[in-house]
């Protein structure tokens, strides 16, 4: 390569860097149902104009002599990045699992989890078409951008069901609390001391900290495990109701269901030590940007802006205790997993992992770097992350979603769950490592039926009178 060349190139960040090593590769799937058969053409026209706009989805990773990953401009051949692949090997190899169009998609996901990387001879981008299930996996490399960055940038190129000249609306976040002065420096002493403790546990989980082994326990190796994927479904109104019950958020309610469900999992495949049960703990993928949520495109793109491209996401590690004091009660999970919410949402613990990882790799190197975060993996159970998308019906290429999904390659984790919300539901991708957790499908009824209860005992209790008094009051 010539000097003109490297000059032309631009350097891979930081944390790109990580998901270029071997043990950091990580392919994000984005799943798009569309309501009609797709049109070819007018997808294509679409990512013209949309995601080949953007530099890294036109350039090719290239290495320098001293072996340091390059962005390098190139002219994209769409046709190129438009798969059509053949599902038939999928139905003959276990027909007694393909009941439905979803399972056959779920098993092609659950395929290209651990079976085929991007070829780096062009952008690490693909679309692959499923025409007979109506169905678009947008493969794109971990290294191109993080999930808010890719989901930003595939709204950008989507429209308003009835309003093609509007692209969707992203959720507002709500404005801060006004707080008196004693508040504020109660509030910056908690931050202070929180962010301390978390960032300490996250250091000792990279050192010798590890999960008791469970029936859902992962570890070195496991990413290279054959995989399944079941999909979860929840009503964001059945959320909602749950989350006023007892004063939180979506992600308050989230991971209850999730805790609920892991704990009525756990005591069906080990009955017997469910009442030894230890805590066990996820990592949660928090966008670390000032601004939370979904991004307006051009204004990451913009030059200096606070609000940037690519991966701005820290880990948070989250202890869950599948113990429950009162079995006639479906909302403790919730409230205990609230508690543990608020206190991480105080401290900086995820910014603080991404500073980390950041210095990690600039003092030591992507190969360091890249064996403590899976060391971290290893030693935790499960990875969670929820991306909240439209909440109007919406167009890709001149054709209405029908859903929005998400799942990525494996990690050494046995269990991986990616929620996404659409117009009025949320749809969380369970993936797995099939000769660990065997039945995913059982394990999303178990959180299915989590939300249910508590939905239930909230009505209930927005029912009684000291509840009625405070929405009078």
């Amino acid at each position: 390569m010539g000097g003109k060349g490297e000059q032309e190139a631009e350097p891979v960040t930081p944390a790109g860097r990580f998901f270029l090593q071997p043990k950091g590769q990580n392919i994000i799937h984005c799943v798009v149902g569309l309501m009609h058969p797709i049109d070819i053409e007018a997808t294509k026209r679409e990512i013209k104009n949309t995601l080949l706009k953007h530099p890294r989805f036109c350039s090719l990773l290239i290495r320098d002599k001293h072996g340091r990953e390059l962005w390098k401009r190139t002219q994209v051949e769409i046709d190129n990045h438009v798969i059509f692949p053949d599902l038939s090997g999928l139905e003959e190899a276990e027909p007694a699992e393909l009941g439905s169009e979803e399972e056959l998609i779920n098993r092609y996901l659950a395929d290209l989890a651990v079976s085929s990387p991007l070829d780096e001879t062009k952008p690490l981008w693909e679309i692959h078409i499923l025409q007979a299930q109506r169905c678009c996996v947008l493969r794109i490399h971990h290294a191109l951008g993080d999930g808010i960055s890719l989901m930003s940038l595939f709204l950008a190129s989507c429209r308003r069901a009835g309003q093609p000249d509007r692209p969707p609306s992203f959720p507002l976040p709500k404005p801060s609390p006004v707080r008196s002065v004693k508040e504020k420096l109660r509030r910056m002493v908690m931050v202070v001391w929180l962010t301390i403790l978390y960032s300490l546990e996250f250091v000792l989980y990279s050192l010798w900290v590890k999960d008791p082994e469970t029936a859902i326990s992962g570890g070195a190796g496991v990413e290279l495990w054959p995989r399944k994927v079941a999909t979860a479904r929840f009503s964001l109104e059945d959320m909602k109701l749950v989350k006023k019950a007892v004063g939180g958020t979506v992600n308050d309610v989230l991971f209850g269901v999730v805790t609920s469900g892991l704990a009525r999992y756990l005591e069906m495949r080990t009955p017997r030590k469910s009442s030894k049960a230890s805590p066990i703990s996820g990592l949660a993928l928090v966008n670390t940007r000032l601004r939370p949520g979904l991004q307006d495109l051009s204004l990451m793109l913009k030059q200096g802006s606070k609000t940037r491209w690519g991966n701005q996401m820290g880990y948070v590690v989250l202890p869950i205790d599948v113990q429950q004091k009162d079995p006639t009660d479906p909302l403790e999970y919730l409230r205990k997993a609230k508690a543990m919410l608020d206190r991480k949402k105080l401290s900086l613990e995820a910014r603080f992992s991404y500073k980390m990882g950041s210095l990690v790799m600039s003092l030591f190197g992507p190969k360091i770097a890249t064996w403590i975060n899976y060391r971290i993996i290893s030693r935790t159970t499960f990875t969670i992350s929820n991306v909240a998308g439209p909440q109007e019906e919406t167009m890709f290429a001149g054709n209405p979603i029908r859903f929005l999904r998400a799942t990525s390659t494996s990690i050494p984790h046995a269990l991986t769950m990616h929620m996404v919300s659409y117009m009025g539901s949320a749809e969380m991708q369970i993936l797995v490592a099939k000769d660990i957790i065997p039945d995913p499908g059982f394990l999303a009824k178990c959180f299915q039926d989590a939300l249910l209860e508590m939905k239930d005992a909230s009505s209930a209790a927005l029912q009684t009178p000291q509840h009625l008094g405070i929405a009078q009051s």
